[in-house]
């Protein structure tokens, strides 16, 4: 795992054309945002592993990857 030190307005860059850039930092969390090609597929990891597991979010909308 490579850790990296990044505030509000940087970016990094993931070979393949997907930049994650820090939108902003509170005491909440981060923000992020991610730009990537169209064939990459981005999810949220927890629904992704509820998905694996066959439940589905309550209320959750399949088509919401993110």
């Amino acid at each position: 795992m490579l850790i990296l030190n990044r505030r509000a307005g940087e970016a990094l860059l993931i070979d393949g054309g997907i930049r994650v850039v820090v939108l902003s930092c509170d005491r909440h969390g981060v923000r992020i945002g991610i730009e990537a090609p169209s064939a990459v597929n981005i999810q949220r990891e927890e629904l992704r592993d509820r998905e694996g597991a066959g439940q589905a979010a309550p209320g959750a909308d399949p088509a919401d990857q993110g």
